[in-house]
């Protein structure tokens, strides 16, 4: 299910769960998500499985982006609250988090009301799972110790890099700025002050950067060090950054300018259709392997599951899953799992993972061809539909029909006396 999807439903079972009851149940009743690691108070049934639905797919797509298996120790308590007149300034989503001793605390006191904010929600339960993994392994904190946030920008580009979401407003944004902002002074910045223009441009900047992240080799894992060092992070988020990272080690100002350099001038971010996803995926996935003295071959993933890979072999599959990383963005929704999965799939067989890969291939290999399949079958139906059932049309079919029209017509025929005479002896012919 992708994340908008997630959301929209979550909003309307809220609204409908606030609608229908006047008071809230009370706080002995809860439910505990699928994971176990968020355990739910308050409301009624219905709104605590949608909140649980939420949570659990947030951390799925935290846990896929990182390439992590859940590995939780500290539980989430979510609090669910109705909104009170009489205290408005209530926020609709609060984190809080403390060290008590025996371990870190997370509790998320969530304000429900008729124009609650999914996103905002979303964005606290990043926040909380982040923080889980910076503490999992400290457990020698004392009480009251003030514990250390994650930045803004981790939170804004994990979100942003969810299924289901789209770029493109972020990378216009990028692309209407005059000089990019220095990636030092970036790291820096307060989101919580910018007005909605403001903030708008720093989560395109935190989309650019967790992918220029992710794009490096072994990008995934080299992000979860880093998110698991965080809790001792020193006053300099660049030395942090470029300790875990080598793409930034000799020069990360000019990475990452290179790195918004590339996003802005990708030909356009805005979704591609089915077909343009389908065509293009189908030309990442053909690779060109360039050996010394060799000729240029082009091979297929399967080919890679078979023997040892040499050095120009595992260089295509490095370049195969930073091409996919960015394709993903672009990509149709629909074709944006297979196209991460295919992305996974480079990034073992580069590190000479091939347990498995071959039957994983077949598989995801089957599960395209459904889809294709699937997505060609609606897409004649709805070209007979627009054709045949529609009372307006969108003009797709103009240029066709008129074709068939003017070749239906009998063309004019001419009047003067050789062609009356050429006529008048074919027809005797034809008699």
């Amino acid at each position: 299910m992708h994340g908008a999807t997630m959301m929209k439903r979550v909003a309307i079972v809220l609204f409908v769960g606030i609608s229908l009851q006047g008071d809230y149940a009370a706080q002995s009743e809860r439910s505990t998500s699928p994971s176990r690691q968020f355990v739910i108070y308050g409301a009624d049934p219905k709104i605590r499985g949608a909140v649980s639905s939420l949570a659990e797919q947030t951390k799925a797509n935290l846990l896929a982006l990182l390439r992590q298996r859940d590995d939780w120790k500290t539980p989430v308590v979510v609090n669910l609250q109705s909104q009170q007149a009489n205290l408005p300034e209530v926020p609709p989503a609060d984190l809080r988090f403390s060290q008590t001793g025996f371990g870190i605390k997370l509790q998320l006191d969530l304000t429900i009301s008729k124009n609650l904010d999914v996103s905002v929600v979303e964005r606290e339960l990043v926040r909380a799972v982040l923080l889980e993994m910076m503490y999992r392994k400290q457990t020698n904190i004392s009480a009251g110790a003030v514990l250390v946030e994650p930045p803004d920008w981790l939170i804004d580009g994990v979100l942003a890099l969810a299924p289901g979401r789209d770029p493109g407003p972020l990378v216009e944004a990028l692309a209407n700025t005059g000089t990019p902002l220095a990636l030092k002074k970036f790291l820096h910045q307060r989101p919580s002050i910018f007005d909605s223009s403001g903030r708008t441009l720093y989560r395109a900047y935190s989309f650019a950067l967790v992918q220029m992240l992710l794009s490096e080799k072994d990008g995934a894992a080299r992000l979860t060090q880093y998110i698991d060092h965080l809790s001792a992070s020193s006053n300099d988020p660049l030395a942090d950054l470029e300790a875990q990272f080598g793409l930034l080690a000799d020069d990360a100002e000019r990475t990452w300018q290179l790195a918004l350099k590339q996003l802005k001038s990708a030909q356009t971010f805005s979704l591609l259709t089915f077909a343009e996803s389908e065509r293009h995926l189908d030309e990442l996935l053909s690779l060109k392997i360039s050996e010394l003295n060799k000729p240029m071959k082009t091979v297929s993933l399967d080919e890679f599951t078979q023997h040892k890979l040499s050095a120009g072999e595992k260089m295509a599959l490095e370049q195969l899953r930073r091409d996919l990383l960015f394709f993903v963005p672009q990509a149709n929704p629909v074709l944006r799992p297979i196209a991460r999965e295919y992305e996974a799939i480079a990034g073992l067989l580069s590190r000479g993972k091939r347990r498995g890969m071959a039957k994983r291939l077949l598989r995801l290999e089957a599960t395209c061809q459904r889809l294709v399949s699937r997505m060609r079958e609606i897409d004649d139906y709805m070209n007979w539909f627009e054709a045949t059932q529609m009372k307006s049309v969108s003009g797709n079919f103009t240029g066709y029909l008129k074709a068939v029209d003017q070749s239906q017509l009998q063309p004019p025929r001419r009047r003067d006396p050789l062609s009356l005479y050429v006529d008048v002896v074919a027809d005797q012919f034809d008699n």
